[in-house]
């Protein structure tokens, strides 16, 4: 058995056809086949199904599953050698809401990037409550979001501290308003964010604190899209403080101070606590933590 044949395998699971994993592998239909009947031969079962479309026997599925642990331990000993050369290198898979990839981030990657070329990250945008999810299943290798649960298999640190912020275009109604009561709450037609976000379900929390039942007029998964249509004064909002920090400045957006959304909501850094740390990840890390609350949060 060797590694090219368990690649095989995982390949022809993924494409349900000898041809097109040949295609991705760079090999001939019948080197595929070599390879699987010599898995076969040697383990003495079948592990393919060849009908079409070419699914994995159930002794298949079996072989499949262990066949990835010993990928991943192969693939983390190329890594861990890599890093005898002590130079910080390799690839993150950054996980984040779409405010702070827009507002926080470049901030920082262009400072990180400028001193490790050799490091390179993807940003995947998504809810802070999938982040946890996709670092504790390794889908995504660094999150940074709202620090919402305590998790045993993950790490976690404050970067620092963000705060939600009913919003409304100049043109609005309560636009003159200095300060307002949650009961403004009531009777204002909202944009809010999905169920699925740290905004929304702190939003819901203090309106069945209160009895009161929101009137939502539209759902948007980002605070980007909300921020758009709070400007064209569609209905007011709640959203995070920091992602409208250039909009107040510009005067696009008033912010209206609501006591009950005085709370502040840690930010931070989250990985997972078994994983394989390479230098990249490391040396990433590293800076994040070093790094001043003020380095996040814009004094605009």
């Amino acid at each position: 058995m060797n590694i090219s044949q368990l690649e095989t395998l995982m390949m022809i699971s993924k494409t349900m056809s000898f041809r097109k994993a040949g295609e991705l592998l760079n090999l001939t239909q019948p080197a595929v086949s070599a390879q699987i009947k010599s898995l076969e031969d040697e383990f003495k079962t079948v592990l393919v199904d060849r009908n079409q479309p070419v699914t994995l026997t159930d002794r298949g599925q079996v072989f499949l599953e262990h066949a990835e642990r010993i990928l991943g331990i192969v693939e983390e000993l190329k890594q861990k050698l890599s890093d005898l050369e002590q130079i910080p290198q390799g690839h993150i898979v950054l996980g984040t809401t779409t405010s702070i990839a827009i507002q926080i981030l470049p901030r920082v990657l262009s400072y990180f990037q400028d001193q490790f070329p050799l490091i390179k990250t993807t940003i995947q945008s998504m809810p802070s409550s999938q982040i946890y999810n996709q670092v504790e299943n390794g889908l995504i290798d660094i999150g940074i979001g709202y620090l919402i649960e305590r998790n045993p298999n993950l790490n976690t640190s404050v970067l620092y501290y963000d705060t939600f912020e009913l919003v409304v275009s100049p043109k609005h109604p309560l636009a003159g308003m200095k300060h307002a009561t949650v009961e403004v709450l009531r009777d204002t037609p909202l944009i809010l964010l999905t169920p699925d976000t740290v905004g929304r379900r702190f939003v819901d929390q203090i309106c069945k604190d209160h009895q009161i039942e929101p009137h939502v007029v539209m759902e948007l998964s980002s605070s980007e899209e909300v921020k758009r249509m709070v400007e064209i004064n569609l209905a007011a909002a709640i959203i995070s403080k920091q992602s409208i920090t250039n909009e107040l400045r510009l005067g696009t957006l008033k912010s209206i101070p609501l006591t009950e959304l005085e709370v502040s909501h840690p930010v931070g850094v989250i990985y997972k606590s078994s994983r394989y740390v390479n230098s990249a990840m490391r040396q990433f890390l590293s800076d994040l933590k070093g790094m001043p609350e003020t380095q996040f949060i814009s004094t605009e």
